[in-house]
């Protein structure tokens, strides 16, 4: 059975205690949806730029985020494979916390599936690997340096089996979320189940874990900005040995970067929400305006276009007209939009 080894250091108590201090902090800020839905999309954005950055895509911040938009941009195929297949590995998290899902072998295969959708053969996208695994290291003008062996791959199965189901117990132990997708991050790598995209699944799997818990602070943090940023740093912390075996025998330093880095990414957060909620309150916003996903995602296109029809608002809802009409209608109630035009030429814009 999976049992992680680590002890609570004075560092991880004080970071965790700061971070469950800032949660209630930025949980209360009143922010307008259009304000949120920005920091969210950045947020995603810059997700996806730094974990497929980390493993050597070669797309900047603005070609992901034309992605994002759905605009083409030219660029290597497999570049833009990887980062579309984040993008979408997001989307699949989300609706896995919707819809109240355990986290099982399954959905982290289809986790993997997507991750690596048209970038690896599909006979290992979304399926364990069936032989052995090398992380190694290439310089140039010098032989390759092996520095990790996986565990064989007939003990995959039984690995990934009792790693889930540490997962599941850890939530009745009340252990704390961002402790859990510490270990889980660390766990996956360190099986390395899959043949290629194990580091972006292992990262999902974190953040997976993060928003289902309740630590998602409304979804406006990219903790692969703060392993990107320091990159050399973030293989050290999690290279803890050059076998399956030696990465089991105490997490406690890979624990004490993670918590650190979560908690520097979650003052970020902090740092750009609080002069909102602020300039919000002396607005006279005396509460938080919550808005239901089909209405968030109209604001979403909105804040990137400008303009919306009913026509687009059925497209990006993917409902009948009326319903669509509905929406729009409900969000000029709340002032959030206005309509501009009229008949057929009616389009809505921020209100």
């Amino acid at each position: 059975m999976f049992t992680p080894i680590f002890k609570y250091t004075d560092k991880i108590l004080s970071d965790l205690t700061a971070i469950a201090e800032a949660k209630g902090i930025i949980d209360r800020a009143k922010i307008l949806p259009q304000q949120e839905i920005k920091l969210r999309r950045q947020a995603i954005i810059r997700m996806t730029h730094h974990s497929t950055e980390i493993e050597g895509n070669q797309l900047n911040m603005v070609q992901v985020e034309a992605l994002y938009a759905n605009k083409k941009i030219d660029a290597p195929d497999r570049d833009i494979y990887e980062v579309k297949n984040y993008l979408n590995v997001l989307k699949f998290i989300e609706k896995i916390v919707a819809e109240k899902q355990l986290i099982t072998e399954k959905v982290i295969l289809k986790m993997h599936k997507l991750v690596t959708d048209k970038t690896l053969n599909s006979q290992f996208s979304g399926h364990y690997r069936p032989g052995p695994i090398y992380v190694v290291r290439r310089r140039l003008g010098m032989p390759q340096e092996i520095l990790y062996t996986g565990p064989e791959a007939k003990r995959v199965p039984q690995l990934m089996a009792e790693f889930v189901t540490w997962i599941k117990d850890s939530e009745e132990k009340e252990i704390s979320p961002v402790i859990v997708a510490a270990v889980a991050h660390m766990e996956l790598a360190a099986i390395h189940p899959f043949n290629d995209g194990n580091g972006r699944t292992a990262r999902a799997l974190a953040t997976l874990i993060l928003y289902q818990r309740g630590y998602d602070f409304r979804r406006l943090f990219a903790l692969e900005d703060y392993y990107n940023t320091d990159r050399s740093s973030y293989y050290k912390a999690i290279n803890l040995g050059k076998t399956y075996e030696a990465r089991r025998t105490d997490l406690t330093s890979w624990l004490e970067y993670f918590v650190k880095g979560f908690k520097a990414e979650i003052d970020e957060v902090k740092s750009k929400v609080l002069p909102l909620s602020a300039r919000n309150v002396a607005g006279k916003i005396k509460s938080q305006i919550y808005l239901s996903p089909e209405q968030l995602k109209i604001i979403d296109f909105l804040d990137q276009v400008g303009r919306i029809t009913v026509a687009d608002a059925e497209d990006i809802l993917s409902c009948p007209r009326r319903s669509a009409q509905l929406q729009l209608q409900k969000l000029k109630k709340l002032k959030m939009i206005k309509a501009t035009g009229k008949g057929k030429s009616t389009s809505y814009v921020v209100g």
